[in-house]
């Protein structure tokens, strides 16, 4: 099943397999279904994989399922990479990584170029109130969209690379949640996703390979190393599908 969908502001084609939509995703709406109305408020959905594992075309092709078949609870995607700082903030601010000082930006994705604090309490009043915005991160302007999305729907997935990371403030995330979901993924099978993600924004080749080993790699690993359990594990295999752990 192929779906067009939008990702940070760029157009994906989705394309899942009928064993993972019926053997997989179907089987997970039915359960946040109902999860919703056994609580009879709205819950919170956390869907955590380290970069390029797909997780935001699959949050977003699960809001789009949710919607055409009878009997389950309509889903709303939401991300947490509107929560990334400011590129001004982030071009302004240094840390030290692999002994080199660098700016926030040249590390951009990595857990401290996110605000972590204002997702928080985003979140806290998503559980709170029925109708709330949230931002997005567009891509082609490398920066976050206030208010880009209003959320009324009674089940919310929320997806990013950090929801799960057993780490200080971090860790604190998953009390909020209902149900988790994880993703596992090959170092090597996401770094070619990672480049091409990287090089379709309209740089080099090699310059997309030096970002992804220098940002998105390092995040992978900080991902899969200190992950915290999930109600859900899933693995994404070299074809790009998934499989339940």
């Amino acid at each position: 099943m192929k779906e067009k969908l939008l990702v940070n502001g760029r157009e994906v084609t989705a394309e899942f397999t009928e064993s993972n939509i019926e053997e997989i995703l179907l089987p997970l709406l039915w359960k946040l279904t109902e999860t919703y109305r056994a609580k009879k408020k709205r819950i919170l959905v956390m869907l955590a994989a380290p970069p390029g594992a797909g997780k935001s075309t699959l949050s977003l092709f699960l809001e789009q399922l949710s919607r055409t078949r009878a009997g389950l609870e309509p889903l709303k995607a939401v991300g947490m990479d509107g929560f990334h700082r400011y590129r001004g903030e982030l071009l302004r601010t240094y840390t030290v990584r692999d002994e080199r000082e660098v700016t926030l930006n040249d590390i951009k994705g990595a857990p401290e170029t996110f605000d972590l604090p204002k997702l928080e309490s985003a979140v806290r009043r998503l559980l709170a109130e029925s109708v709330v915005t949230w931002p997005l991160y567009d891509r082609t302007l490398h920066d976050p969209v206030e208010d880009a999305l209003t959320v009324r729907e009674n089940i919310v997935l929320l997806e990013g690379n950090y929801l799960l990371l057993d780490a200080p403030g971090w860790r604190d995330l998953r009390n909020y949640a209902d149900y988790t979901v994880r993703i596992l993924a090959d170092p090597d099978t996401v770094r070619e996703r990672l480049v091409e993600r990287k090089a379709a924004s309209g740089i080099a080749r090699a310059e997309a390979e030096r970002f992804a080993e220098m940002s998105d790699l390092y995040n992978v690993r900080t991902v899969m190393a200190h992950f915290l359990p999930a109600d859900l594990t899933l693995r994404l295999t070299s074809r790009g599908c998934y499989e339940i752990v």
